[in-house]
């Protein structure tokens, strides 16, 4: 098959400075969107306790930014459509800090389990924590236990939440294997999973690059696997079938475990 034709911007005299200005502009929407989102935050507290409404103003800010870059063609792929109203546990394999941008385009709110170093680059730390997500240390037993249980307290206020269970991002497109601590958390608290395939977005940003590459990308959501009668015991087994679900859509083989 031939290749399609490189378009001028993709050349590196154009993608550097391009790139660079795509940042430029995040940096300034960060700023911008801050006081927007304290304002209504301060005025939705009392009647939005789950931070459904922050929470969706800050994903929009990923929206924003997705249309802007002209170097990434994101798209939704959703024919199960989950019931809004319900909060799952959402899983998704991770191959690169686009994954980010790209499960914004994602019509419901999540509440994103991302590392504690996030949470600490000026502003948009603050906006993140104000929209409900929740930080984590990696290797921190302390920050993990923390982590759980802000990831409970959400599902009980009726949200949603996403985690990447590999922990790290896939350097070969492999898919790792699955952490199973979330899995009990749903299971604990009796929320269905809907995994979620990313795929793509390896070439959107490669690792340790500020320079964008021409891509396309998409994460499909696949059918909500129930929790119904099982306990703490099934959830790696739970993880391994959630796993399995997510490289049948990717077409990815497992080796075996």
């Amino acid at each position: 098959m031939e290749k399609p034709r490189r378009r001028f911007y993709e050349l590196r005299p154009f993608a550097v400075p391009l790139s660079y200005l795509w940042w430029l502009f995040n940096v300034v929407n960060v700023i911008l969107w801050a006081p927007f989102m304290g304002v209504f935050r301060l005025l939705t507290r009392h009647n939005d306790p789950g931070r459904h409404r922050i929470g969706r103003i800050l994903r929009n800010a990923g929206v924003v930014g997705i249309k802007l870059n002209p170097f990434w063609d994101f798209r939704v792929i959703d024919t199960v459509r989950p019931d809004a109203r319900r909060p799952y546990l959402f899983v998704s394999n991770h191959r690169s800090m686009a994954d980010v941008y790209m499960l914004s385009l994602l019509p419901w709110e999540m509440k994103f389990l991302s590392k504690d170093s996030v949470f600490r680059i000026w502003l948009l730390g603050w906006e993140m924590k104000l929209a409900g997500d929740i930080p984590i240390a990696r290797g921190d037993r302390e920050s993990a236990r923390r982590a759980m249980l802000d990831m409970r307290q959400r599902l009980l206020d009726k949200s949603s939440v996403v985690v990447f269970p590999e922990g790290t991002r896939s350097a070969d497109g492999s898919l790792g294997k699955f952490r199973d601590g979330a899995f009990r958390l749903a299971i604990s608290v009796g929320v269905d999973i809907v995994p979620l395939a990313i795929s793509g977005t390896e070439t959107a940003l490669p690792k340790h690059s500020l320079v964008f590459q021409r891509t396309t990308a998409t994460v499909e959501v696949l059918p909500p696997v129930s929790v119904a009668g099982l306990t703490a015991a099934d959830a790696p087994a739970l993880a391994e079938r959630v796993r399995r679900e997510i490289a049948r859509a990717l077409h990815v083989e497992l080796e075996p475990s």
